[in-house]
């Protein structure tokens, strides 16, 4: 698994358990649509340590327990 699908995928599971869409971004942590749209939706391949602290804010999550899960260790690029 790429760093990339690693990074979309905690994305997606946080989102599903916090019910958290993606206009919530938008709306809650005033970032440009585009800029999540792109990366949730795998178009976007490299994303800043900005903008991941940025989504995790957002939703409420520290950046330790965002990175804090075992989906990491299979990253392989």
């Amino acid at each position: 698994m790429t760093l990339s699908e690693a990074l979309i995928a905690r994305f997606k599971k946080l989102m599903k358990d916090k019910n958290f869409k993606q206009f919530d971004f938008y709306s809650n942590g005033g970032m440009p649509k585009s800029t999540v749209s792109q990366f949730l939706n795998g178009k976007k391949k490299k994303v800043t340590i900005y903008t991941i602290y940025e989504m995790v804010a957002a939703m409420g999550v520290s950046l330790k327990e965002f990175f804090d899960d075992p989906i990491f260790d299979e990253v392989t690029d």
